[in-house]
C-alpha cells in the first residue's frame, strides 16, 4: 500500500449520511487537538495494543530518515487500549485523512466509555496496518527510543510526540508500559 491513504480512505467509509461520527484517538489525537469537536470522553477498545511500530515519513521524520509514531496491533480481545473519543461532525474527516494520511487506515470499532457501563458504541480509529509503506514494525525499547531521539520532521522533532503522548497518558490516568517504557529511554538518552 501507498504512503498516502487519503483516496484510500474516503473509499471505505462513505460518513456523509451521518450527522456525526464517535473518533478515537490514541496517539497525537490525544494531546494535539486540531479540529473542532462536539464531545470528548475518555474511552477505550478491546483487542489493540499502543506500539510505536509506524514510520513518519511526513510529521515526525522525513523519506531519509523517518520517526517512529504509535498505531494499534492486534492483541488479546481482554486487552484494553485506552485513549480519548471524540464526537465530530463527517467534515472533519476530510482534515484527519490529510493528517493521518502516511499508511493509516480508518476502521470501525466497538468504543466503551470509561463514565458509562451502558455497553458500546460504534467509531471510527486510524490504524496503519503491518502492510502499509511506512511501516517499521517490531523493535527493542532502546532501538525505537534511539530513532525517536534522533529523528525530526516538518512537526518537529520526534521526541516531542513521544513525550507528549506519555504526559497526556498520565494526565488522563492510563497506565501504558510501552508508552511508558520508551519515554524513560528518551530521557536517559537527554543526560
Amino acid at each position: 500500500m501507498s504512503f498516502n491513504t487519503i483516496d484510500i480512505n474516503k473509499q471505505r467509509q462513505d460518513l456523509s449520511s451521518y450527522d456525526d461520527v464517535w473518533l478515537f484517538g490514541y496517539g497525537s489525537l490525544i494531546y494535539k487537538v486540531d479540529f473542532p469537536y462536539i464531545q470528548k470522553r475518555s474511552a477505550y477498545i478491546r483487542g489493540w495494543n499502543r506500539k510505536f511500530w509506524q514510520g513518519s515519513h511526513d510529521h515526525r521524520g522525513t523519506p531519509q530518515s523517518p520517526g517512529r509514531v504509535v498505531t494499534l496491533v492486534e492483541a488479546q480481545s481482554t486487552k484494553k487500549c485506552f485513549g480519548v473519543a471524540y464526537r465530530v461532525r463527517p467534515d472533519v474527516f476530510e482534515h484527519l485523512d490529510h493528517r493521518e494520511k502516511n499508511g493509516y487506515l480508518r476502521y470501525e470499532v466497538n468504543l466503551h466509555f470509561l463514565d458509562s457501563d451502558a455497553g458500546c458504541t460504534k467509531g471510527i480509529v486510524y490504524i496503519a496496518d503491518p502492510d502499509n509503506a511506512a511501516f517499521l514494525g517490531d523493535a527493542s525499547i532502546q532501538e525505537i527510543a534511539n530513532q525517536i531521539h534522533h529523528s525530526k520532521g516538518p512537526s518537529g522533532p520526534n521526541r516531542e510526540y513521544a513525550i507528549k503522548l506519555a504526559q497526556a497518558l498520565e494526565e488522563l490516568g492510563f497506565d501504558d508500559q510501552h508508552v511508558k517504557s520508551i519515554n524513560q529511554h528518551l530521557q536517559n538518552l537527554e543526560q
